[in-house]
Formats: C-alpha cells, structure tokens, sequence
C-alpha cells in the first residue's frame, strides 16, 4: 500500500544504513551539497536574517554559514526524520533550534520562528510535483521575505546522465511559472553544475 509520507521513505532507508553519517543526505558527496549551499549565499545575504531550512537533515546549512562566519540571528532547521534532527542539536549550533516534523503533511511548520527567509536544498527531489508545489505554497507563506529553493532540473543538456532513483527531474518551466504567479521579483540560476544538473530559484516578497 502507497504511504502518505513517500517522499520520507528513501531517507528512511538512507537512516537505517547509515544513521546520522553524510550518507543520509543522500546528497553524492559534500562537495556537490555545499556547492548548492554556496550559490544560496550568493543569491542571498543571511547576515542577521531568521533563517528556517526545510529538509535541514544533519544541520549541514546550519553549519556551513557558521563555518563562513554567515552571522544570521536565528536558524530554525525542520526535518521528517527524529533521528537526523537529534544529530543536529547535538552538533551545538549557535542560534539554531531543530524540530522533527512532516511539512508536507503539515505546512505551518515552515512558520515556526517566523523566518525571514525559507530555504530548500534537495529536499524537493523525492517528491511529486504536487507535492513539491504544496511544500512550497507554504514555504512560500511562511517566510516574510525570501524563499530559495533548488532542485533537479528538467531542462538538462542531451549529454546530463539520466537521473535515477530517489531523485527525480522536476519541471522546471512550471515551477518558473508558480514563482512568478506569486512575484515579478525572481531569480534563477542553472549554470553552477555541469550540463545544467541542478537549478535554484529565489522569490522576494515585493
């Protein structure tokens, strides 16, 4: 029988052979997840911003930006499974606080510490594109100014490799299309992985 919670299942099997390690993400390796986090920076100042990460697993963005002397004020990090989220407030993040929960299921946790900006790394490229887009209807309601998201683009190069299983290809003209059914002041970016692998948008509140 299909399980509400699909899109947590890969990463449930992810924690089951790896527990906390880097695996979980199942991002390929460091590089390519800081990578990501990286181009998030430079779409987007956090210096002294409430930052909330949806899908924050391990506290990875969290840690990047203190690692970068990125100063926010508060980051608020929300993830589907306990065990990555008792990991992370292991870890003695300044200013971060870390909640287990299922935002898909339940939008207003993309809320929680009323976040100035809302961030998505991933996360998205296990879900349908329903899914997808209600996570970021509400990611979309809860940050008061910024939401950066990113995910696997379909508008790859014929030389891409195919992408395979958990990951999958979202639409990326049909996400464009919702971020700017919400707001004329976005940015895209696909230029920073080979063959246009992956692509973020950023939306501002006008």
């Amino acid at each position: 029988m299909k399980r509400k919670d699909d899109y947590l299942e890969p990463y449930r099997e992810a924690t089951g052979k790896h527990g906390s390690d880097f695996k979980v993400t199942l991002w390929a390796n460091e590089k390519t997840q800081q990578l990501r986090f990286r181009v998030f920076c430079e779409m987007c100042y956090m210096g002294g911003k409430r930052v909330l990460d949806a899908g924050c697993s391990r506290g990875d963005f969290a840690t990047y930006l203190n690692e970068r002397k990125i100063e926010y004020a508060k980051f608020v990090g929300v993830d589907g499974l306990d065990e990555v989220i008792e990991f992370a407030k292991g870890r003695g993040i300044r200013e971060a606080e870390f909640y287990a929960g299922d935002f898909v299921a339940d939008g207003g946790l993309l809320g929680k510490g009323d976040p100035q900006i809302v961030t998505i790394s991933g996360t998205l490229n296990t879900m349908s594109d329903e899914e997808a887009i209600r996570v970021l209807e509400s990611a979309w309601a809860g940050a008061s100014e910024t939401l950066l998201f990113n995910f696997l683009s379909d508008k790859v190069s014929s030389k891409a490799q195919k992408q395979g299983w958990p990951a999958r290809r979202l639409p990326t003209v049909k996400l464009l299309e919702w971020a700017l059914s919400k707001t004329p002041l976005v940015a895209y970016r696909q230029d920073y992985f080979e063959n246009g692998h992956d692509a973020t948008i950023m939306m501002i509140k006008e």
